[in-house]
């Protein structure tokens, strides 16, 4: 979850499909020598697909990062099941791409051994990389809370985490904070602000508890933007105390460049089961290809390696958590400064006030809103 995980240009990701299927395939007798990937950001590095071209020299391996799931996801639906043999997306989706036919199970005999040695609430193992009839849908991997982000120099976060997403209605707020504008996020953080579930159908009287949330929350905000960058610098520059929508993801970067009083905000309480906060997981999973590659299972079990994980976990541009990390031979590799940057020192706690990231049940309508108080 980079700074391309922000509103996708659907333009650009129709070219690079027709671009990658006008391609074809390569002229190989077996696709064991053949390995595409589609992915969020950090799976398409050269630390991560380098020593995997090394161990299976001759292969073609490729990645492609996504911009949304539901944009890649959609890619599959389109037909371009027969090009791609791996999927990393965000939790809810597996369970829905299982019965679709769009992915399939891993073999647990040889997966199932790594949630052992994963963190926490991942080591039970993760219930949604399951389906309700136990077959093992994806692997986990990164991971992170994603609510807000302070400059601790101006807002304490003992009070950012009291107040939660109230502190943007504080009158003394007004200008004083960004929205970092990632569309279905923002649906989701707006919704929690106005003590909805985003989860949950929205009767016309929720609709307008959300309509005046996102009209209050961007017309008193000083600074709106998709460019995560442009956001950090006006924080750390103090042009805004705060802004709406981040977490580990977005404040790890500042971060690990020294600036410890960027930090991201899971609220204490919040409106779906007490819980103010949202947590992002990712799965990675197989593609049903009619022509399945040999390497795809090799690959999922290549990145629960320690040194892989480690450089999925410090990818270029963000740096999250991995599930991996319960493993002492993976959490040795990172530094106290590194720990700091994904603030290692509050996660569980944070984790215990988010829920789930889900798909948003009352989409079109929040989303036609949600655009117009945008446009305002």
């Amino acid at each position: 979850m980079t700074l391309s995980r922000r509103k996708f240009n659907a333009g650009l990701a129709g070219i690079a499909g027709a671009a990658l299927l006008g391609q074809g395939r390569p002229a190989f007798a077996a696709r064991d020598t053949e390995l595409n990937i589609l992915c969020w950001e950090g799976y398409n590095t050269d630390n991560v697909l380098g020593p995997f071209r090394q161990l299976h020299p001759g292969a073609r391996v490729r990645a492609e990062s996504g911009t949304s799931d539901p944009d890649m996801i959609n890619r599959l639906r389109a037909g371009e099941l027969n090009v791609w043999d791996v999927l990393n997306v965000n939790q809810p989706w597996a369970r829905r791409l299982a019965p679709e036919g769009l992915i399939k199970p891993l073999d647990k005999a040889r997966f199932m051994p790594y949630f052992e040695k994963m963190s926490g609430e991942f080591a039970k193992p993760y219930p949604l990389a399951f389906s309700d009839a136990g077959d093992l849908l994806g692997m986990p991997q990164r991971y992170g809370p994603f609510s807000f982000v302070v400059n601790t120099d101006k807002i304490s976060r003992e009070t950012a985490e009291d107040q939660g997403w109230k502190l943007f209605f504080d009158p003394a707020m007004k200008d004083r904070y960004g929205v970092l504008t990632y569309g279905d996020w923002n649906i989701m953080h707006l919704s929690l602000a106005g003590d909805l579930n985003p989860f949950e159908d929205m009767d016309d009287a929720k609709r307008a508890t959300f309509k005046s949330t996102a009209e209050a929350i961007f017309g008193n905000a000083k600074l709106l933007t998709d460019d995560l960058v442009a956001m950090t610098t006006a924080l750390i520059n103090g042009e805004i105390d705060a802004y709406f929508t981040g977490g580990t993801y977005t404040a790890s970067p500042a971060r690990l460049d020294g600036a410890s009083n960027v930090r991201a905000i899971t609220p204490r309480t919040g409106p779906v089961n007490g819980k103010g906060g949202l947590v992002w997981v990712e799965l990675t999973s197989l593609i049903n290809n009619p022509d399945p590659s040999g390497l795809a299972e090799d690959f999922l079990e290549f990145v629960q390696q320690p040194d892989v994980a480690k450089s999925v976990s410090f990818a270029e541009g963000t740096y999250n958590p991995v599930t991996q990390m319960g493993d002492p031979d993976v959490f040795a590799k990172y530094s106290p400064e590194e720990l700091d940057a994904i603030q290692w020192d509050s996660l569980e706690e944070e984790l215990s006030r988010a829920t789930q990231y889900n798909v948003i049940k009352d989409y079109d309508a929040l989303n036609a809103i949600y655009t117009a108080a945008k446009r305002r």
